[in-house]
């Protein structure tokens, strides 16, 4: 069973102020990563450390839409990021961050990095 989409009309924007959702700017995503991080014991702040560090370099790239440091529990960390086709993901894969991630695992996982691509069937992004 779907979901039923209704359909509105929204007034002109011009007259309104608002915009529409055919007026905005919006960017698709279509590809993503879910990246399971499994801290050693004691290293749970040098993990959240290092996924707070990630975002300003995540931001230098223009191909990432979303990219989210995440905690699931006490020791258990994430990462998610979304693109908006294939050749964003493989820049990713290929940039700083990752990296980075590579060179610290032994140091920082008690197990080497979960890295699954995944499809993106749906997304509410801001804009």
């Amino acid at each position: 069973m779907g979901i039923q989409m209704a359909q509105t009309v929204v007034p002109d924007a011009t007259k309104t102020g608002r915009v529409s959702f055919n007026q905005r700017k919006h960017v698709m995503v279509k590809v993503a990563l879910f990246v399971r991080l499994e801290a050693k014991p004691g290293k749970e702040k040098e993990v959240e450390s290092f996924l707070v560090g990630g975002l300003p370099i995540v931001m230098e790239e223009p191909a990432t839409t979303a990219w989210f440091g995440i905690r699931l529990g006490p020791t258990t960390f994430g990462i998610f990021d979304a693109f908006p086709n294939e050749a964003g993901r493989q820049a990713h894969l290929s940039g700083k961050v990752a990296a980075a991630l590579m060179a610290q695992a032994g140091e920082l996982f008690s197990e080497p990095p979960s890295i699954q691509k995944v499809d993106v069937l749906a997304a509410k992004l801001p804009g």
